[in-house]
């Protein structure tokens, strides 16, 4: 049955003492409301149907690379949660299933929400349920001697007994649609709140002979709601203990767990190192026996086999080839590819820049819209001018060739294949294979010179 999902994210989440919307505060570099739709995403669902009202520009300009379909309805007035889906169901038929989720659930996994659509696909409604060592004010699973579901009782409202129960209401349902649209109809707003509860279409499912099935997760955290910034930070670690535990099932070594951060998707081969500190962002991938210092950043990059990356080293859209060895304190800049054995070190900036094999740049160079050659060797504090005030143009330096110290390449610019450059030269024209060029100004040795504090005492 063609699937439609309900995504509840219209309050204000004033606890977050933000301007931003509570849904779009980022948990593993990507706001909550775009993991959950991720999730959901999973299902293949025709439509994703957002309920929004306070931030409702905000959420939507931040969904404008979303490639599943989203329909925005505007819930003007805060009436509680049936109220809302009562609003989304406007838009959605009958002869479908609609599962309703919740903007500030980040940790819900698509496995759990197909178990879910899959109860509705038959006809009975499923909730997704959890046992909370603290279940605190959250609404309380009522079952029968059989086991399945006679109701939801929100905290406000039960007992002293029903608060006793573990077993908490996530919000997480899903149900026939047709059924769901003529439950709202009869949901009152007969509560403390005064608002029009989802939960009530339990037991009134239940007084219509439908089954409503509990679908207990394994851990409470999973349907952790985000209410304040310190539940934001403890989802924050829950997401990247789930994949530093994934990865080193894997065959990945990290000094500390808890000091990395994953935000986005790191493929890693097997015997890799991550040394603490470390932040992974976008797209990255490591090869096998890669080695990844202290305090390093990599962001969308592939890293091959057996590379050394060494402490406080950032890299950013780059391709690394087996056994090159980067930093310290390196900055490896988009557009950046080094061949294999390539070598850059301590303070050293790459922008656009090609490094053949086995080529290197020890210490305190900036090469930027550059080709290096194999084995070619930059001296410390090297630069690359690629930047006339107006245009960007490329250096070449050929194979093997020598760059001394300080030297300053204006772009556009060649040296040949075994060319070597003086220490100290600004080399402007091209230079020839196997040539040497010195571009600086001939030293003079000035005799009997008087420095400005020697001429002043002299006059006094």
């Amino acid at each position: 049955m063609t699937l439609h999902v309900i995504v509840l994210a219209a309050g204000k989440g004033s606890r977050m003492k933000s301007n931003i919307p509570k849904v779009l505060h980022q948990l593993a570099g990507a706001p909550m409301l775009h993991r959950v739709i991720a999730a959901a995403s999973e299902l293949e669902p025709q439509t994703m149907h957002l309920v929004l009202g306070h931030g409702l520009e905000q959420i939507e300009a931040s969904l404008t690379e979303q490639t599943v379909a989203t329909n925005t309805v505007q819930q003007a007035q805060q009436w509680g949660t049936g109220h809302a889906v009562k609003l989304a169901l406007e838009h959605i038929a009958d002869e479908t299933v609609t599962l309703v989720l919740y903007g500030d659930v980040p940790l819900i996994t698509g496995a759990t929400l197909a178990r879910c659509v899959e109860v509705a696909n038959a006809g009975e409604v499923g909730v997704v349920t959890a046992n909370f060592a603290n279940p605190e004010q959250l609404g309380r699973i009522l079952r029968n001697d059989v086991g399945s579901i006679d109701a939801i009782v929100e905290y406000r409202d039960a007992s002293a007994a029903q608060k006793a129960i573990s077993e908490i209401n996530s919000g997480i349902l899903a149900a026939p649609t047709h059924l769901l649209r003529g439950w709202l109809q009869q949901v009152q707003p007969n509560n403390q709140q005064g608002e029009y509860y989802l939960t009530d279409i339990v037991s009134i499912a239940v007084r219509d002979g439908v089954s409503v099935r509990g679908l207990l997760v394994d851990e409470e955290h999973e349907v952790m709601g985000v209410n304040d910034r310190a539940q934001l930070a403890q989802a924050e670690r829950l997401y990247q203990q789930q994949q530093t535990t994934a990865l080193m099932a894997q065959g990945v070594t990290f000094a500390d767990p808890a000091r990395v951060d994953i935000r986005g998707v790191l493929s890693c081969g097997i015997d890799c190192f991550v040394d603490i500190n470390t932040v992974f962002i976008g797209e990255v991938t490591l090869g096998e026996g890669v080695t990844v210092g202290p305090g390093a950043v990599i962001e969308n990059s592939h890293i091959g086999a057996n590379v050394i990356i060494k402490a406080h080293t950032v890299i950013e859209g780059a391709q690394v080839a087996d056994a090159c060895q980067l930093g310290p304190f390196s900055r490896i800049r988009p557009g950046s590819e080094f061949a294999e054995g390539g070598k850059v070190g301590n303070f050293v900036e790459t922008k656009k820049a090609k490094l053949g094999a086995g080529a290197k740049a020890s210490h305190l160079s900036y090469l930027g819209d550059a080709i290096i050659g194999a084995e070619a060797n930059i001296g410390a504090g090297t630069v690359t001018c690629n930047y006339d005030g107006v245009d960007k143009h490329q250096t070449t330096v050929g194979d093997g060739a020598f760059v001394g110290t300080n030297s300053t390449l204006v772009a556009p610019l060649a040296i040949g294949a075994n060319a070597f450059v003086a220490a100290g030269s600004t080399v402007t024209a091209e230079v020839a294979p196997d040539t040497l060029a010195v571009g600086r100004a001939r030293q003079r040795t000035i005799t009997k010179w008087l420095s400005p504090v020697k001429r002043k005492q002299q006059s006094e």
